[in-house]
């Protein structure tokens, strides 16, 4: 072993535990705030299969935990909405301006994060309402869109977000269901890459490194996430998905360059 890669895997073993730690306390983000940083170590297409992986660990494991606080309903609604949308963007969508379209939805999760933020430190003490049916029937198409830019780039789950956070109001309940839905589509994406025989041994290698900083955020994710009461659970949500939106829209542009 060389002090490169020495440092490399140092580098890969700290981003992964950071993310996979924010991500056992907020049910999300962890993909799309360490890719940028791992493609850089160990490019694009080894980074995407070593995350998916350690995705699928995390979540599977806060599922298996937190099994009795999943909102089985709104997942079967998540999915139901979801998956048109999926095939609609395999088919349709593989044709539009990928960095485009990331700016714009970067752009949305920006603005919705930081409009959730005010209205935290505005209404602290104030009831949250109910969404009417209208804003609900707009929050569904919310869910088509997610499910069509993720079949079209791999990247809707931030829309899949937004809607969770209007209609899921315990922070158990969103991160529960949240990491339920994660982990069914990470299964399809690893069984199918086993079945194709497209985990390369070095996939093997760097999931060996990253898993124990996986399961050591993960738990002391999940012990912050019992700590943070609900107001709080909820400003550390709008936090990321602002962070996630930021992390979006500079892929995209430097990408683009």
């Amino acid at each position: 072993m060389t002090l490169i890669d020495l440092l490399r895997w140092t580098l890969l073993a700290i981003v992964v535990f950071v993310t996979h730690f924010q991500e056992a306390i907020t049910g999300f983000g962890c993909t799309v705030l360490a890719l940028p940083f791992v493609v850089l170590l160990l490019g694009i297409h080894s980074a995407v299969k070593v995350l998916v992986i350690q995705a699928w660990i995390l979540t599977g494991c806060i599922v298996w935990r937190a099994r009795e606080q999943i909102a089985w309903d709104e997942y079967a609604r998540i999915v139901t909405f979801a998956l048109p949308g999926f095939a609609v963007g395999i088919h349709l969508f593989t044709s539009l301006p990928e960095n485009t379209l990331k700016v714009f939805l970067g752009t949305f999760m920006g603005v919705v994060a930081l409009r959730g933020l005010a209205a935290q430190f505005r209404r602290r003490n104030s009831p949250e309402r109910t969404p009417t049916r209208f804003a609900r029937f707009l929050l569904k198409g919310l869910l088509v869109i997610g499910g069509a830019i993720h079949g079209a780039f791999g990247s809707g789950g931030p829309c899949i977000i937004v809607y969770a956070t209007h209609v899921i109001r315990h922070k158990g309940m969103f991160r529960a269901t949240l990491c339920t839905l994660w982990f069914t589509l990470n299964s399809i994406l690893v069984l199918t890459w086993a079945y194709t025989r497209a985990l390369q041994p070095e996939i093997w290698t760097y999931t060996a490194i990253c898993t124990p900083f996986t399961i050591i955020g993960m738990v002391l994710g999940d012990r912050c996430h019992r700590m943070l009461d609900e107001e709080s659970f909820k400003t550390a949500v709008f936090t990321v998905l602002l962070l996630s939106g930021a992390v979006i829209i500079y892929t995209a542009i430097h990408s683009g360059r």
